[in-house]
């Protein structure tokens, strides 16, 4: 038995307003590919397989295009979760057509909780793998509000919650671990020690959604985990993976090495794990520094050789406002056709500081997510004030907003 365990496709995902679409279909053919070169029996795609809860129609033309493709491939079953980006109704709205082709869709927690348990039988109907499919857990699924509770015992509820829904599988697999039956559960959530990207979007207020590998129950052979962007293993436990995103979603993933994991099955043991790196498609970079600095590191970028030209991000730093910084930079790519286009910010330097004390204000509104625009307008009408209380119930609103359908 042959799993390969991808996520956070994000279809759809632009860089500002420039499109994606073509690296992702890159990355959709290579997967059918790959799924057909590896003998991969299952697939699980953890979460996030759209970027918005609305996707566009050139993303669900990649997805259904994808799906039918796999059926062409050795790829018995796929398996789909839902994660904080995805819409439950959309995600589920093809669901018993697409059980039709043995693709199980879990786009949030059903009222049957058994749903969640998905035997894959071999072709004599005996079964060889058992996935515990829980998709993103959101608020109204773990817990429900309790007037008055503090932060601290907010964040112990939510925790509790997400342990308590993975516990509840434990009288579920019993006979088919009875039985030798491995058991592979999946998650979208964010686990204690993970390091993220800046591309990720926080799935439970601060630090609320964290879990810690102690709070799993035994019994899982396999954890596959989607929301994370860079791919790793959790505490150091080989069995409880990100694979991360299949393309560079922010400049900060720049230097990201990007995969998927295949797991072999023997016995009813896990017997091998292997990383795939998926193919660089379009280079992102990040160039920081003053002006000249800048500059001369433009002149040196290198033809990195990938299928589309490269994206760029420039950060200038400056004491005051450059208006033809833009004019200025496009003219040093002029005819270097490895180089797509810039993404110029200007980070202004506070003045009358100590080294040691300046701090960097982006100019550009594009920059700035709404919980720091919010900030701001707090420090701006109350600039001697604590707005932690302030902020931490705009962060619930911005929760609730997205969860929302």
């Amino acid at each position: 038995m042959r799993i390969l365990h991808t996520a956070d496709w994000h279809l759809g995902k632009r860089l500002e307003q420039s499109e994606r679409t073509e690296e992702h279909q890159r990355f959709l053919d290579w997967l059918v590919d790959l799924l057909h070169a590896e003998c991969i029996d299952v697939l699980i795609v953890a979460g996030d397989v759209f970027d918005s809860g609305s996707p566009s129609n050139a993303a669900f033309e990649q997805y259904y295009r994808f799906l039918r493709r796999v059926k062409n491939t050795c790829c018995r079953e796929v398996v789909i979760i839902g994660g904080n980006h995805d819409s439950v109704s959309t995600l589920h709205a093809p669901k018993e057509l697409l059980r039709y082709f043995n693709v199980h869709i879990i786009g949030g927690v059903p009222d049957d909780f058994g749903e969640q348990i998905i035997p894959i039988n071999n072709a004599a109907g005996e079964t060889e793998l058992v996935v515990c499919a829980a998709p993103f857990l959101r608020d109204r699924d773990i817990r429900l509000s309790v007037a008055g509770e503090t932060v601290a015992e907010r964040e112990a509820r939510i925790r509790q919650g997400i342990s308590d829904h993975y516990h509840q599988f434990t009288s579920y697999i019993a006979p088919y671990k009875a039985a030798g039956v491995p058991v592979v559960a999946t998650g979208h959530l964010f686990a204690a020690g993970a390091s993220t990207s800046e591309s990720e979007k926080e799935i439970h207020v601060g630090n609320l959604g964290q879990i810690s590998v102690d709070l799993f129950p035994d019994g899982f052979d396999y954890i596959a985990l989607g929301h994370i962007h860079r791919p790793q293993l959790i505490n150091k436990t080989e069995w409880i993976r990100y694979p991360g995103s299949p393309i560079p979603l922010s400049f900060s993933e720049t230097n990201d090495q990007k995969l998927v994991i295949i797991l072999a099955f023997e016995a009813g043991k896990l017997q091998s794990l292997e990383e795939k790196q998926v193919p660089v498609y379009r280079k992102l970079l990040r160039i920081k520094g003053g002006l000249d600095q800048v500059k001369q590191e433009l002149l040196v970028v290198e033809d990195h050789q990938a299928c589309f030209p490269a994206w760029i991000e420039v950060q200038v730093e400056t004491d005051s406002y450059i208006h033809n910084l833009n004019e200025e930079l496009n003219e040093l790519i002029s005819g270097r056709d490895f180089i797509d286009r810039l993404f110029v910010r200007q980070i202004k330097l506070k003045p009358n500081l100590q080294l040691d004390e300046q701090t960097e204000e982006g100019l550009s509104l594009t920059d700035l997510d709404p919980k720091t625009v919010f900030l701001k307008r707090c420090e701006w009408e109350h600039p001697a004030g604590d707005h932690s209380l302030l902020l931490q119930t705009f962060e619930e609103a911005l929760e609730r907003m997205s969860q929302k359908e």
